[in-house]
Protein backbone atom coordinates (compact mmCIF):
# COMPACT_ATOMS: atom_id res chain seq x y z
CA UNK A 1 0.00 0.00 0.00
CA UNK A 2 2.74 2.47 0.92
CA UNK A 3 4.63 1.59 -2.26
CA UNK A 4 1.50 2.20 -4.33
CA UNK A 5 1.04 5.59 -2.67
CA UNK A 6 4.67 6.49 -3.31
CA UNK A 7 4.34 5.44 -6.95
CA UNK A 8 1.26 7.64 -7.38
CA UNK A 9 3.02 10.53 -5.63
CA UNK A 10 6.01 10.10 -7.93
CA UNK A 11 3.72 10.20 -10.97
CA UNK A 12 2.15 13.44 -9.71
CA UNK A 13 5.58 14.95 -9.07
CA UNK A 14 6.60 14.23 -12.66
CA UNK A 15 3.42 15.90 -13.90
CA UNK A 16 4.11 18.84 -11.57
CA UNK A 17 7.50 19.51 -13.14
CA UNK A 18 5.84 20.13 -16.48
CA UNK A 19 2.60 21.74 -15.38
CA UNK A 20 2.94 23.59 -12.08
CA UNK A 21 5.69 26.19 -12.47
CA UNK A 22 3.84 28.51 -14.84
CA UNK A 23 0.45 27.98 -13.24
CA UNK A 24 1.67 28.47 -9.68
CA UNK A 25 3.59 31.60 -10.72
CA UNK A 26 0.50 32.98 -12.49
CA UNK A 27 -1.69 32.40 -9.42
CA UNK A 28 0.95 33.90 -7.13
CA UNK A 29 1.03 36.98 -9.39
CA UNK A 30 -2.78 37.23 -9.12
CA UNK A 31 -2.51 37.16 -5.33
CA UNK A 32 0.28 39.75 -5.31
CA UNK A 33 -1.69 42.06 -7.59
CA UNK A 34 -4.76 41.71 -5.36
CA UNK A 35 -2.79 42.63 -2.24
CA UNK A 36 -0.86 45.47 -3.91
CA UNK A 37 -4.22 46.88 -5.02
CA UNK A 38 -5.33 46.94 -1.36
CA UNK A 39 -7.40 43.77 -1.64
CA UNK A 40 -7.50 40.70 0.56
CA UNK A 41 -7.60 36.97 -0.06
CA UNK A 42 -10.60 35.00 1.16
CA UNK A 43 -10.14 31.23 1.10
CA UNK A 44 -12.51 28.33 1.69
CA UNK A 45 -12.96 24.58 1.39
CA UNK A 46 -14.51 21.61 3.18
CA UNK A 47 -12.92 18.92 5.36
CA UNK A 48 -9.22 18.59 4.58
CA UNK A 49 -9.56 21.57 2.24
CA UNK A 50 -10.93 23.59 5.17
CA UNK A 51 -7.81 22.75 7.14
CA UNK A 52 -5.63 23.72 4.19
CA UNK A 53 -7.48 27.03 3.78
CA UNK A 54 -6.72 27.81 7.43
CA UNK A 55 -3.10 26.74 6.98
CA UNK A 56 -2.73 29.06 3.96
CA UNK A 57 -4.31 32.03 5.75
CA UNK A 58 -2.08 31.50 8.79
CA UNK A 59 1.07 31.46 6.68
CA UNK A 60 -0.02 34.61 4.85
CA UNK A 61 -0.83 36.50 8.04
CA UNK A 62 2.06 35.19 10.17
CA UNK A 63 4.87 33.88 7.95
CA UNK A 64 5.99 30.78 6.13
CA UNK A 65 9.32 30.25 7.89
CA UNK A 66 11.18 31.83 10.78
CA UNK A 67 13.95 33.03 8.47
CA UNK A 68 11.70 35.52 6.68
CA UNK A 69 10.44 38.71 8.29
CA UNK A 70 7.78 40.59 6.39
CA UNK A 71 4.56 42.46 6.95
CA UNK A 72 1.42 40.44 7.54
CA UNK A 73 -0.47 39.70 4.32
CA UNK A 74 -4.30 39.98 4.27
CA UNK A 75 -5.87 36.52 4.08
CA UNK A 76 -8.97 35.20 5.81
CA UNK A 77 -10.10 31.59 5.95
CA UNK A 78 -13.89 31.38 5.82
CA UNK A 79 -13.76 28.03 7.65
CA UNK A 80 -12.76 29.28 11.10
CA UNK A 81 -15.77 31.09 12.59
CA UNK A 82 -17.89 28.29 14.04
CA UNK A 83 -20.63 30.68 15.14
CA UNK A 84 -21.06 32.05 11.61
CA UNK A 85 -20.82 28.58 10.05
CA UNK A 86 -23.35 26.98 12.42
CA UNK A 87 -25.77 29.92 12.36
CA UNK A 88 -25.54 30.10 8.56
CA UNK A 89 -25.97 26.35 8.25
CA UNK A 90 -28.98 26.43 10.56
CA UNK A 91 -30.66 29.50 9.07
CA UNK A 92 -29.75 29.22 5.38
CA UNK A 93 -28.42 25.69 4.91
CA UNK A 94 -24.86 24.41 4.65
CA UNK A 95 -24.79 25.30 0.95
CA UNK A 96 -24.57 29.00 1.88
CA UNK A 97 -22.07 28.98 4.76
CA UNK A 98 -19.30 30.44 2.58
CA UNK A 99 -21.35 32.58 0.20
CA UNK A 100 -22.85 34.53 3.13
CA UNK A 101 -19.34 35.30 4.35
CA UNK A 102 -18.22 36.35 0.87
CA UNK A 103 -21.29 38.58 0.72
CA UNK A 104 -20.34 40.16 4.06
CA UNK A 105 -16.55 40.36 3.77
CA UNK A 106 -15.71 40.42 0.08
CA UNK A 107 -15.53 43.42 -2.18
CA UNK A 108 -14.44 44.28 -5.67
CA UNK A 109 -10.66 44.05 -5.72
CA UNK A 110 -10.52 41.05 -3.36
CA UNK A 111 -9.87 37.45 -4.39
CA UNK A 112 -11.59 34.23 -3.40
CA UNK A 113 -9.35 31.18 -3.45
CA UNK A 114 -11.49 28.03 -3.45
CA UNK A 115 -10.16 24.58 -2.53
CA UNK A 116 -12.07 21.48 -3.58
CA UNK A 117 -10.84 17.99 -4.33
CA UNK A 118 -13.90 17.32 -6.52
CA UNK A 119 -14.46 20.78 -7.96
CA UNK A 120 -18.16 20.34 -7.23
CA UNK A 121 -18.63 21.23 -3.54
CA UNK A 122 -21.97 23.02 -3.52
CA UNK A 123 -21.07 25.54 -0.83
CA UNK A 124 -17.75 26.38 -2.51
CA UNK A 125 -19.48 26.78 -5.89
CA UNK A 126 -21.99 29.14 -4.24
CA UNK A 127 -19.15 31.17 -2.71
CA UNK A 128 -17.47 31.54 -6.11
CA UNK A 129 -20.76 32.65 -7.70
CA UNK A 130 -21.21 35.28 -4.98
CA UNK A 131 -17.61 36.45 -5.43
CA UNK A 132 -18.17 36.82 -9.17
CA UNK A 133 -21.34 38.87 -8.51
CA UNK A 134 -19.19 41.15 -6.34
CA UNK A 135 -16.63 41.39 -9.19
CA UNK A 136 -13.91 39.67 -7.16
CA UNK A 137 -11.14 37.63 -8.74
CA UNK A 138 -11.69 33.92 -8.30
CA UNK A 139 -9.20 31.08 -8.35
CA UNK A 140 -9.29 27.44 -7.32
CA UNK A 141 -7.13 24.48 -6.45
CA UNK A 142 -9.01 21.40 -7.64
CA UNK A 143 -8.77 17.73 -8.49
CA UNK A 144 -10.77 15.01 -10.26
CA UNK A 145 -10.89 16.92 -13.54
CA UNK A 146 -11.86 20.25 -11.99
CA UNK A 147 -15.63 19.91 -11.91
CA UNK A 148 -17.91 22.93 -12.02
CA UNK A 149 -15.40 25.17 -10.26
CA UNK A 150 -12.94 24.86 -13.16
CA UNK A 151 -15.64 26.30 -15.40
CA UNK A 152 -16.64 29.26 -13.23
CA UNK A 153 -13.38 30.53 -11.69
CA UNK A 154 -11.07 33.01 -13.39
CA UNK A 155 -8.17 30.60 -12.95
CA UNK A 156 -7.67 27.11 -11.60
CA UNK A 157 -4.98 24.54 -11.01
CA UNK A 158 -6.35 21.01 -11.37
CA UNK A 159 -4.36 18.19 -9.81
CA UNK A 160 -4.39 15.26 -12.27
CA UNK A 161 -5.62 12.64 -9.79
CA UNK A 162 -8.84 10.99 -8.64
CA UNK A 163 -7.45 10.31 -5.14
CA UNK A 164 -8.56 12.77 -2.46
CA UNK A 165 -5.40 11.98 -0.49
CA UNK A 166 -3.03 12.78 -3.36
CA UNK A 167 -5.03 15.87 -4.37
CA UNK A 168 -4.83 17.28 -0.84
CA UNK A 169 -1.11 16.56 -0.67
CA UNK A 170 -0.58 18.44 -3.92
CA UNK A 171 -2.81 21.30 -2.79
CA UNK A 172 -0.63 21.74 0.29
CA UNK A 173 2.49 21.76 -1.87
CA UNK A 174 0.95 24.39 -4.17
CA UNK A 175 -0.20 26.51 -1.21
CA UNK A 176 3.32 26.51 0.24
CA UNK A 177 4.72 27.51 -3.14
CA UNK A 178 2.18 30.32 -3.43
CA UNK A 179 3.06 31.77 -0.03
CA UNK A 180 6.76 31.53 -0.81
CA UNK A 181 6.36 33.32 -4.15
CA UNK A 182 3.99 35.94 -2.72
CA UNK A 183 6.26 36.80 0.17
CA UNK A 184 9.19 37.36 -2.20
CA UNK A 185 7.22 40.27 -3.65
CA UNK A 186 6.77 41.77 -0.19
CA UNK A 187 10.26 41.11 1.20
CA UNK A 188 12.86 43.23 -0.61
CA UNK A 189 15.87 41.42 0.87
CA UNK A 190 14.50 37.94 0.08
Amino acid sequence: MVLDSLAEREKLLLAAKNDYPDKVKFLADMIVETIKSDGKILVCGNGGSAAESQHFAAEMVVRLTEKTERSALPAISLTTDTSVITAGGNDYGFDKVFSRQVEALGRKGDMLLALSTSGNSTNVVAAVKTAREKEMETAALLGKGGGELAEITNFSIVIPSQSVLRIQEEHLFVLHQLVELVQISFTPEF
